[in-house]
């Protein structure tokens, strides 16, 4: 008779055994899928979030195409157009964002996310699978501005590859600033200031930038920022992939920037995470 079996025979109270650390994996997976497809689905049902996320940047393809289309020249093969969508990319992944601070704003406010924790559930689970719908619903938004790039006169100009590499860095760009957002949005917990606040950081950085027009049009005094903040490394490396142009100077800044946001705002998104409700 073994031990287990004797200590039940002597009726003795037997612990339950720790899970494996896969286990909980495993079960941290599931439950992250699960909130994950909470979200897309809240998403899907309220027709404000599908609006801000799919109709504003079209718009903005559309505007900046056919209102500066005619008046900006640049040195690219198929025009502004071409000189544009990467921008526009770029600045879509970028305001998608604004989703993500909102929504954990207002489930903070709500009290969700309490009732969420209270769940038997990984801990993680809940932002995690925000970060992981947001990045899905990005990628969609995404793919529908380049098909309507596209339908404008957009082409990509270096081969598949590169076009898959292109909007794969994207949606890592759009990761790494879903953090930022989600680090706001939990410390400061209030909707209408989270979303104020997205205004005041992200609109200059992302028009302060290589995104719509060529640097070197800018105020001497404004090259200085637009030509060393993360927003125009990105743009140019995704627009080096789209049309041609060396790839690796801008790349490899990209790389370094993105980790360092990763580095210091996961932990600080985590950190305000634990601390809310």
């Amino acid at each position: 008779m073994t031990a287990t079996a004797s200590a039940a025979a002597a009726g003795t109270p037997i612990a339950p055994s720790e899970p494996s650390l896969f286990t909980k994996a495993r079960w941290a997976v599931s439950d992250t899928l699960t909130i994950t497809r909470r979200n897309l689905l809240v998403w899907m049902r309220v027709p404000a979030y599908i609006v801000f996320t799919v109709i504003q940047p079209v718009m903005f393809v559309l505007l900046f195409r056919y209102v500066f289309g005619g008046a900006i020249h640049v040195p690219y093969q198929g025009g502004y157009v071409n000189f544009l969508m990467p921008g526009i990319i770029g600045q879509t992944a970028a305001f998608a964002t604004f989703g993500t601070a909102i929504a954990l704003a207002e489930e903070l406010q709500k009290g969700v996310i309490d009732r969420l924790r209270s769940m038997p559930m990984a801990r993680s689970a809940v932002l995690a699978g925000r970060l992981v719908a947001d990045t899905g619903r990005m990628f969609l938004t995404i793919m529908i501005v380049i098909s309507v790039g596209y339908a404008v006169g957009f082409r990509f100009q270096n081969g598949a590859g590169l076009a898959v590499a292109m909007i794969a860095l994207a949606t890592v760009f759009g990761l790494a600033i879903c953090c930022v957002a989600a680090f706001t949005g939990l410390a400061i917990g209030d909707e209408e200031s989270v979303q104020a606040f997205g205004l005041i950081w992200l609109f200059p950085l992302t028009f302060l930038s290589s995104a719509f027009v060529p640097i070197q049009s800018m105020p001497g005094w404004l090259q200085a920022f637009a030509d060393n903040q993360p927003v125009t490394y990105v743009i140019d490396a995704m627009r080096a992939m789209a049309l041609g142009g060396p790839i690796g100077p801008s790349l490899w800044k990209s790389a370094v920037w993105l980790a360092g946001i990763f580095i210091v705002f996961a932990p600080l998104a985590v950190r305000a995470y634990k601390r809310a409700g």
